[in-house]
């Protein structure tokens, strides 16, 4: 349920008007999702599941982490650092796509999320 939250919210980003990353970082499903993660962790405590919530929570606020940089560059260079922050900015979008899709494959398979 909880990846196909962060997808939900990486397809409105592709389709709406929104950013992927705009999308997955303050995009409701996936704001439910991490919240969930938190949630439900205690649960899947010992077993391979909690691999997952760890890929998913970090997935979650390492994004977060870089996209802040980057606007931070942005802001640091008075607005000049928008012609250079949007390649990092594209990585970020593809490393969520990557994530989210990596971990749910991983998921279908029954197996733990590694690294």
């Amino acid at each position: 349920m909880i990846y196909l939250l962060h997808a939900f919210s990486l397809l409105t980003g592709i389709l709406g008007a929104a950013t992927v990353i705009g999308a997955f970082l303050i995009g409701w499903p996936s704001i439910i999702a991490v919240i969930l993660n938190y949630v439900k962790r205690d649960e899947a405590r010992g077993t391979w599941l909690e691999s997952h919530f760890r890929w998913q929570i970090r997935t979650f606020w390492f994004g977060l982490l870089w996209v802040s940089l980057c606007v931070l560059f942005v802001i640091m260079t008075f607005g000049i650092g928008i012609l250079i922050a949007w390649l990092p900015l594209a990585f970020i979008t593809i490393w969520f796509i990557y994530r989210v899709a990596r971990g749910w494959l991983a998921l279908n398979d029954r197996r733990p999320m590694y690294a």
